[in-house]
């Protein structure tokens, strides 16, 4: 009996030990995804987002929480360095709304989304290879008059 006892304690420990690894990778790849809302206010919902420099990939969610549709309240959600953010945001507003307004290959933007318009939202998954933690980021949409007011810190935490 002593020896089906062990047993079952291997078993059980082998298990909750499974189920604790799982339960934290889960926890892990929480930490690398990321919601923010948009409002017909222009208004992000929060100024600084973050993830953990640990994360390889980072899943963005961008809701218009909003009614207006897009073409009169389009928003975006761009990412760049902050030394870029003005440049790339000019340069966005003559590429038009096809374009969601972010340049064609323009090198100096990280990731961006699409257009949304109220009730709408929009994912993108974007590598944080070449990244660095030292670094200031910014994100902005970049619909034409917005980035001025919607903008925000990104940061990659240690």
């Amino acid at each position: 009996m002593k020896a089906k006892s062990t047993s079952l304690r291997n078993l059980t420990s082998v298990s909750l030990l499974g189920l604790g690894l799982f339960v934290a990778s889960q926890a892990s790849a929480n930490e690398c995804e990321l919601k923010i809302a948009a409002t017909d206010a222009m208004q992000f919902d929060t100024k600084e987002l973050s993830v953990p420099a640990s994360c390889k990939e980072v899943t963005l969610t961008l809701t218009h929480t909003g009614t207006l549709p897009k073409a009169a309240m389009g928003h975006n959600w761009v990412l760049t360095k902050a030394a870029d953010m003005a440049g790339a945001a000019n340069d966005g507003m003559s590429a038009g709304a096809d374009a969601a307004y972010v340049k064609a290959d323009d090198t100096r933007v990280i990731a961006h989304t699409g257009l949304v318009g109220g009730g709408e939202s929009t994912s993108i998954t974007f590598s944080t290879e070449g990244m660095d933690a030292a670094e200031d980021y910014k994100f902005f949409c970049s619909f034409p008059g917005h980035w001025a007011i919607m903008q925000g810190s990104f940061k990659l935490k240690e």
